[in-house]
C-alpha cells in the first residue's frame, strides 16, 4: 500500500522580500569571494563536479579556425558577391532543410499563451544568507530531499547509518534536471530528478574504519544518477507530496544496467571485459541537465565523467589524444571508486574502453520503471549539459545539445526517421526509436562586425548588435560519417576530435540549449570562460564577445526558415550578463540596463506558457557576491531583456530545474549542493530543515539536503 511522505513545510513569506529568518548558526567569517576558483565556482564544485577543470589547460588544443578568420571570409566573400554596404547585413535566407520536406512555416505555439504570472522582482540576495527567497505573497515548500525513502518508509534517513543499500532506496544527491509530468486530470504526477554527484565531507562523519570508507564510497555510487517519484494532491493549484511506494518510483544509480544502441552500439570501441558486446552499460552519473521528449521520455546528460576515471593518456593513438581532449588523466580520481570497483581504472586490462561508455545522451521512460534506459550513441560523446527536442516541420525529432566545456561546441542531431503523433502504445513505442538514427551536427558561426569592432571588453559594435550567420556543419549523416578518414563509431565516441576537425567555433561553455514551444527560436545558456583572451587561448568574437568572460551571456538562434532541421541559422546575443551597477558593458536586448534585476553564470533555461524565458544561474556569489536565483525574461515587446529576478536559492546553492506551471500558479526549482564549502563538523547550510546542527528529529536534519522545491502563492 502506498504512504505519503509529508516532507516539512515553510511559513509563507514574510515582508523582507519572502526571505524567512533563520537562525545564526557560526560565525560567517569569509570575505567575499574567498574560496572561489576562476571567478564562478567554489573549490569544492571544481573538484567533485568538474574536477578541477578550470584549472587544467582547456582540453580544446585545436588549431581550428579561429572566430575572426572565419567571419573576415564570410564578410570578404559577401562584399564581392553583393557590394560592401549590404554585405554586413546579409542574412540567411534559405531553408536547407535536413531530410527532405518542405521550407518550413512558422513554428507553432504549443498552447495559447498562459494567464499573468505576475509578482514583484525580489533584490538580490548577499551569499551569506542561508535562506530560500521568493517574492511577496509566494511560499515554499520542499517536495523531496536527500535521503527521503522512496520505496518503503522503513528506508527513513539517518546521516549516521547511511549504507549503500538504503541510499539506492531513497532520493539521490544533489538534483540537477528536473521534471514534473502532470496526469490531464491535475492531481497526480511523476517528478523525474537527475542526481548529479555528491560531497562526501559534508554527507557523513569522518570515516573511523577503512570498511566504512569504502562503504561510504558505495554510498555515494548509489547517491548518483537519477531519482523517479510519484506525486499527489488534494486539487490543481495545491502543493505536491511524493508518495512513497507507487508503482512509478524508481533509481537509476552508477550500477544500473543500460541498453545501448546507435551506430556505435557493439563497436570495439565500448567492449570491456564484463561487455564483450559491447551493449550493455553499468551506470550513470555527473548528470547534469537534460529534457523531456514530445513522446514523454526524459533525456539526461553525462557530463563531467572523466573525473571518475583513471586513464593513462600518453601517446598518439586515436584512443590516446582522445582521453587528452575529454580531460581524462592517470591521476587518482575525484572520487576515489576504482577502490570498490574496478573498471573505474582504465589502466587495468579489459577496463580500457571504460570511459568510452560514458558521456552519452541518455532515455529513460517514466511510465515504465522496468524498462532498461538507454544510451544513445547516435547523438554524440561529450561532456553533455542536456539535450531538448523539438519537431521540425518536416516531422523530424530535433535534439539540441552544448558541451559544457571552455572552447568546446554547440551540437544539433536530427533524426533519420519521423515522429508519429498521437498517443496511442504503437506511436509512442515508435518515437522512443528516434533517437537511435539519425546525423550529427556541430555549429560554425559568422559575425557581421568587422574583428575591429570585437575588443573583448562587451561594448556593442557599430551596429549595436553581436549578431550574425551560422551553419550546421555535418559530421555524420543518417549513421553514416562524413568526416574524411573516420569511421562513424570513431566520430560518435570522440566526437569532440570530428568536431575539431571540421572547424566548429569555440565557445564559452554552452550548457542549456532550448527551442521555445512558441517562437520555434533557439536559447544557448553560455554559461562563462574566464581563460577566453589569456595566455595563448582564443581571444574575443564576435559571438563570444568578452575576453575573462565571468558573467557568461545567452545566444538566440532563429533556424533558417524556421524549420528546426535547416542547415542554417540567424544568431544574435539576447542577453551579455553581469550587474549594471558596477559593469557598464552589459547588454539586455536593449532594455535599460539600470531597470533590470543583475544576473550572472546563465546555466538552465525554461519557458512559460506565455513564452517568456526563464533562465537559472550557477555561480553568482564568485562573480557578484549574491546567492544563485531564478530570472524571468520577456522576449517579445517592450519588456524585451527585462530581466526579473523571482526566487534566490541558499548559500552556496546552485538554481537547478527549473520547471514553470504558471497556469497553475506554480514554480519548481532543484537546489544543488547547498552548504558545499561546510564540513561535517562545522556544516554552512541547514537548508532546507532548518533544526539545530546535527538534529535528526522526525525526518528533519540539522545540516544541508540538496532538495526539489515547489513554489506557490501564499
Amino acid at each position: 500500500m502506498s504512504l505519503l511522505l509529508e516532507p516539512p513545510t515553510s511559513s509563507p513569506a514574510d515582508d523582507q522580500g519572502g526571505a524567512t529568518p533563520q537562525p545564526e548558526r557560526r560565525p560567517l567569517l569569509n570575505l567575499l569571494m574567498s574560496g572561489r576558483t576562476h571567478g564562478k565556482r567554489s573549490a569544492v564544485t571544481c573538484l567533485y563536479k568538474c574536477d578541477n577543470a578550470c584549472f587544467h589547460p582547456a582540453p580544446n588544443t585545436s588549431e581550428n579556425g579561429y572566430f575572426r578568420d572565419i567571419a573576415n571570409a564570410v564578410l570578404s566573400r559577401r562584399a564581392a558577391l553583393t557590394g560592401g554596404a549590404a554585405a554586413a547585413a546579409a542574412i540567411v535566407i534559405g531553408a536547407n532543410v535536413v531530410g527532405g520536406g518542405q521550407a518550413a512555416s512558422a513554428a507553432v505555439p504549443a498552447g495559447k499563451g498562459g494567464a499573468a504570472f505576475g509578482f514583484t522582482p525580489i533584490a538580490p540576495v548577499p551569499y551569506t544568507v542561508d535562506a530560500f527567497t521568493v517574492p511577496e505573497g509566494f511560499r515554499w515548500d520542499p517536495i523531496i530531499r536527500w535521503g527521503d525513502p522512496i520505496f518503503d518508509a522503513a528506508d527513513a534517513f539517518d546521516p549516521m547509518q547511511q549504507t549503500a543499500e538504503k541510499q539506492a532506496r531513497q532520493f539521490g544527491y544533489n538534483c540537477d534536471y528536473l521534471d514534473i509530468i502532470a496526469h490531464p486530470n491535475g492531481k497526480r504526477a511523476v517528478l523525474v530528478a537527475n542526481n548529479e554527484y555528491t560531497n562526501a565531507p559534508i554527507m557523513f562523519p569522518p570515516a573511523a574504519t577503512e570498511e566504512e570508507r569504502l562503504e561510504q564510497l558505495r554510498v555515494t555510487m548509489a547517491a548518483h544518477g537519477m531519482s523517479i517519484v510519484e506525486l499527489e494532491r488534494k486539487h490543481k493549484g495545491s502543493t505536491w507530496r511524493y508518495v512513497v511506494g507507487a508503482p512509478r518510483n524508481r533509481r537509476i544509480t552508477a550500477s544500473t544496467p543500460f541498453a545501448v544502441d546507435g551506430p556505435a552500439a557493439g563497436s570495439d570501441l565500448l567492449k570491456t571485459q564484463d561487455d564483450p558486446a559491447g551493449t550493455t552499460i553499468l551506470g550513470t552519473f555527473g548528470n547534469c541537465a537534460g529534457g523531456t521528449t514530445p513522446w514523454g521520455t526524459v533525456l539526461s546528460g553525462e557530463e563531467n565523467f572523466n573525473g571518475y576515471f583513471r586513464a593513462e593518456n600518453t601517446g598518439d593513438s586515436l584512443t590516446a589524444r582522445g582521453r587528452r581532449r575529454y580531460g581524462l588523466t592517470p591521476n587518482a580520481s575525484s572520487y576515489g571508486w576504482e577502490a570498490v570497483d574496478a573498471r573505474f581504472d582504465a589502466r587495468q586490462p579489459g577496463y580500457e574502453n571504460e570511459p568510452h561508455r560514458h558521456g552519452w545522451i541518455i532515455e529513460v521512460d517514466p511510465e515504465n520503471p522496468d524498462e532498461p534506459p538507454v544510451k544513445h550513441t547516435a547523438m554524440g560523446r561529450m561532456k553533455h549539459e542536456g539535450a531538448n527536442v523539438t519537431i521540425s516541420a518536416s516531422g523530424h525529432a530535433v535534439a539540441y545539445m552544448g558541451d559544457d566545456e571552455r572552447f568546446d561546441y554547440l551540437y544539433k542531431f536530427v533524426s533519420r526517421d519521423t515522429f508519429r503523433p498521437g498517443k496511442s502504445a504503437k506511436a509512442r513505442a515508435h518515437n522512443k526509436t528516434l533517437l537511435s538514427n539519425g546525423s550529427l551536427y556541430v555549429a560554425r558561426f559568422s559575425g557581421d562586425s568587422p574583428a575591429s569592432e570585437i575588443t573583448g571588453t562587451g561594448a556593442l559594435p557599430a551596429d549595436g548588435q553581436f549578431d550574425g550567420t551560422g551553419e550546421w556543419v555535418p559530421l555524420v549523416v543518417d549513421n553514416e560519417s562524413v568526416v574524411p578518414g573516420v569511421t562513424t563509431d570513431e566520430v560518435l565516441v570522440f566526437t569532440r576530435l570530428a568536431a575539431d576537425a571540421v572547424g566548429a567555433t569555440k565557445m564559452d561553455r554552452c550548457e542549456d540549449v532550448q527551442p521555445s514551444p512558441r517562437s520555434g527560436r533557439v536559447y544557448v545558456a553560455c554559461t562563462n570562460n574566464t581563460a577566453r583572451g589569456t595566455g595563448t587561448n582564443e581571444g574575443a568574437t564576435e559571438v563570444n564577445p568578452r575576453n575573462v568572460n565571468r558573467d557568461g551571456h545567452v545566444i538566440e538562434i532563429t533556424e533558417a526558415g524556421e524549420d528546426a532541421a535547416a542547415t542554417t541559422f540567424g544568431w544574435s546575443i539576447l542577453i551579455l550578463a553581469g550587474d549594471p551597477s558596477v559593469n557598464a558593458l552589459t547588454y539586455f536586448a536593449g532594455f535599460p540596463a539600470d531597470q533590470v534585476s543583475p544576473i550572472s553564470c546563465p546555466d538552465n533555461l525554461a519557458f512559460d506558457s506565455a513564452g517568456n524565458l526563464w533562465i537559472s544561474t550557477d555561480g553568482q556569489p564568485g562573480t557578484i557576491g549574491y546567492n544563485d536565483g531564478l530570472f524571468r525574461v520577456p522576449l517579445e515587446g517592450a519588456e524585451r531583456g527585462n530581466v526579473q529576478q523571482f526566487l534566490a536559492v541558499p548559500r552556496d546553492a546552485e538554481t537547478c530545474g527549473p520547471v514553470i506551471h504558471d497556469t497553475d500558479q506554480s514554480v519548481f526549482v532543484a537546489v544543488q549542493h547547498p552548504g558545499e564549502e561546510g564540513s561535517w563538523e562545522a556544516q554552512n547550510s541547514y537548508f532546507p530543515d532548518y533544526v539545530p546542527a546535527g538534529a535528526l528529529e522526525g525526518g528533519k536534519w540539522g545540516g544541508p539536503r540538496p532538495s526539489v522545491v515547489q513554489v506557490t502563492r501564499a
